[in-house]
């Protein structure tokens, strides 16, 4: 059973509110932060013009056309315009490149100190490293007008003589590094160290709002591009737009309201986003899942994270969608203690967002005093707000199936923040041997079969996951034989395998943060070092390796660094290593790293250095065929098929410490033993295992 993307009340191609203005001419819209005005890639869809006009499609435009003459950021929000025939795009264009259209926007920023309440900005603009730019002050030093007096007119005069100075700072620009770049601002509100400021640019350059207040030390809260101060958003708001209508000639003004963020970041005040009640929660969820629009109306995913935390407005809550049903996670300390947000108020929240059912997962703050995820204290068998969904159903990830059970433990059988890097590994499988290791139910590995994956061997020390991971390879119609599940412990399979010149293409090794099995106990931060070595001495002559860890106490460069210095124990030389973005449903908390860091590395051929008792892949030689693999029961060596002989993985006398493969029945549903695997991605910051 796979049901369809629930909630379609939550993804409209446009909300009826956004549509500031419309007639036969001109349509303006008042644009959210963090969508983009044009598709950023040709396959995306939830830019503002693609989505706009799939809306004018939906009532029956079949052209729905759209004349493009301004742009915003991403994430600025404010007045967009439009055109709605080509008779008025001469018009509109005529005011925007002779710059008489007034645009007006409003900034927050922070140490304006004894600045005059009005000036203006004149710097060039160069481009900067990593897609910024940089102001360069015009000669003799940004002017900032002392008298208001004077300022206005200038401001006359400048006016007058628009169409000479559009002509000669073309010119200026052709002869001079850099393009001019002319902004006024008028201090709005001031209270403390917090201040708005009323801009309006002369010019319209890429960034020159952001890099111009920068320049003077002013950068934009929530900027991080160029310095500004943490805030929840970039508080950069087109507040208004004056032109003249291209059909009457009569001067039109559009405005859009300052979005509360701006007054709340200007008070200082800590807000808490619980106190507005159930109508508040609802509605921060539903603007958390209009940011996932792209994914859900893709149509090829039917379960992705809706809200994620304090980079959605809500911390310690997470709401993940399972097509028809909601997964709600709580994490920190018990209900009613000081940081734990209202049980009821959020699941009531979620319930009003129109799912079928909800289900909540409780995630203490010490994840050790969880003995039994399955207990009902952390994780009800049955949804606590409307319908039970089938125990096992499907869901869909970029059009793959994977069988998820949200009643069953704090854990559902596939881990959302890791929906992207499951389409690259799908993208670099064809032809390769893959390994994934702690794999859990397997996700990685049905990835690379879809992407055409010639053998691959799938490891977790968990029976349960292990038949689970079965269950979705055959799912897909993956052949057995070259696509080897086992049960086994990873450190001493991939000892095992090393000594044995087992050698992958494509090694996925995503742990948990801490695991305990009979025999041993793991934890991502003192021995994610060995593990990473162990999976490097693995790598075949150019192969990859895709690790991540969601512990928050390694930091991203603490993590490059475990991996170069494991690449260098097991004498691999590392060509590149690239960090992996987060996919869009999993924002980070303003001002804190993700909880994800993944990172892709490359590998030459190996050193001379290689680590006695992990020799490289001999010249010529290709690893084994998975599908000639035999794992030994307890007490006898694994052994490899090999050109007609047996090739002991063990020396002489000792055992290969492989455990027995999984039996083709499935096994009990527990998803894992005593922490084996993590639950969804905790949003807070508190380092645990199970924080998924």
């Amino acid at each position: 059973m796979t049901p369809r993307l629930s909630l379609p009340e939550l993804f409209p191609d446009i909300h009826p509110a956004w549509i500031l203005a419309e007639d036969g001419d001109l349509i303006v819209v008042d644009k959210p932060a963090g969508l983009s005005t044009h598709a950023p890639e040709a396959e995306r869809i939830d830019d503002m013009v693609t989505r706009l006009r799939a809306f004018l499609r939906g009532r029956g435009d079949a052209e729905a056309y759209l004349g493009i003459h301004q742009r915003l950021d991403r994430d600025t929000s404010g007045v967009l315009l439009f055109t709605r025939r080509r008779e008025a795009n001469a018009a509109v264009a005529r005011q925007f490149e002779g710059r008489t259209v007034q645009k007006t926007y409003v900034a927050a920023v922070s140490g304006f100190g004894d600045r005059p309440p009005r000036g203006t900005l004149r710097h060039r603009l160069v481009p900067a490293p990593g897609g910024a730019m940089r102001a360069l002050a015009e000669t003799g030093g940004a002017r900032e007008d002392r008298a208001a007096g004077r300022e206005d007119r200038a401001a006359g005069r400048e006016d007058r003589a628009a169409g000479r100075e559009d002509r000669a700072a073309k010119r200026e620009d052709r002869a001079a590094s850099g393009v001019l770049a002319i902004t006024r601002y008028r201090l709005l509100e001031r209270r403390g160290d917090r201040a708005l400021l009323e801009l309006r640019p002369e010019t319209g350059r890429t960034h020159q709002l952001r890099v111009q207040l920068a320049a003077i030390g002013l950068p934009i809260a929530g900027d991080p591009l160029y310095g500004g101060p943490e805030a929840p958003r970039l508080l950069l708001h087109a507040a208004e737009l004056r032109l003249d209508h291209p059909a009457t000639g009569a001067a039109a003004t559009f405005r859009s309201q300052l979005p509360a963020v701006f007054e709340a970041w200007l008070a200082a005040a800590p807000a808490d986003p619980y106190a507005g009640g159930v109508a508040a929660v609802e509605r921060a969820m539903r603007e958390a899942a209009e940011r996932r629009y792209g994914i859900a109306r893709a149509g090829d995913t039917t379960a992705l994270r809706l809200v994620h935390g304090a980079g959605d407005g809500l911390p310690s809550v997470s709401v993940d969608l399972y097509g028809e049903h909601l997964v709600v996670s709580l994490f920190g300390a018990g209900e009613g203690e000081p940081g734990a947000p209202p049980r009821d108020l959020v699941l009531d929240a979620a319930h009003r967002l129109g799912a079928k059912g909800v289900y909540v997962k409780a995630r203490p703050k010490h994840a050790s005093v969880i003995v039994d995820a399955r207990r009902e204290e952390f994780a009800p068998r049955h949804a606590v707000r409307g319908e039970d969904a089938p125990e096992e159903f499907t869901v869909l990830e970029h059009g793959l199936p994977f069988k998820v059970r949200l009643g069953d433990g704090l854990s559902t059988g596939i881990f959302l923040d890791q929906r992207e890097n499951r389409r690259r590994v799908r993208e670099l499988a064809r032809g390769a041997r893959v390994l994934n290791l702690f794999a859990y139910t397997g996700a990685f590995t049905v990835a690379a079969v879809a992407g055409g994956a010639r053998e691959s061997v799938t490891v977790d020390v968990s029976r349960g996951v292990v038949a689970w991971a079965r269950d979705n390879l055959a799912a897909i119609g993956a052949d057995p034989a070259a696509h080897v599940v086992v049960e086994a412990d990873v450190f001493p399979w991939l000892k095992a395998a090393a000594q044995s010149d087992r050698r992958f293409d494509l090694v996925v090794l995503d742990p948990p943060s801490f695991a305990t099995t009979k025999k041993s106990r793991f934890s991502a931060a003192s021995d994610f070092g060995a593990l990473a070595a162990l999976a490097f001495r693995v790598l075949a002559p150019g192969g990859r390796l895709l690790a991540c860890t969601n512990h928050r106490g390694i930091a991203r460069a603490r993590f490059r660094r475990h991996l170069h210095e494991a690449a260098r124990e097991a004498g691999c030389d590392v060509v590149q290593m690239k960090d992996l973005p987060d996919p869009i449903d999993f924002p980070s908390e303003p001002g804190a790293e993700s909880h994800l860091k993944s990172v892709l590395a490359s590998v030459g051929a190996p050193s001379a250095r290689a680590r006695e008792g992990a020799p490289p892949a001999k010249a010529g030689k290709a690893a084994p065929p998975a599908k000639a693999a035999q794992f030994a029961k307890a007490g006898k060596a694994a052994q490899f098929a090999k050109a007609g002989k047996a090739a002991p993985f063990a020396k002489a006398g000792k055992a290969a410490p492989f455990a027995k493969a999984a039996p083709p029945a499935r096994a009990a549903k527990a998803p894992a033993a005593r922490g084996a695997r993590r639950g969804p991605a905790a949003p807070a910051r508190t380092t645990r295992r199970g924080a998924r």
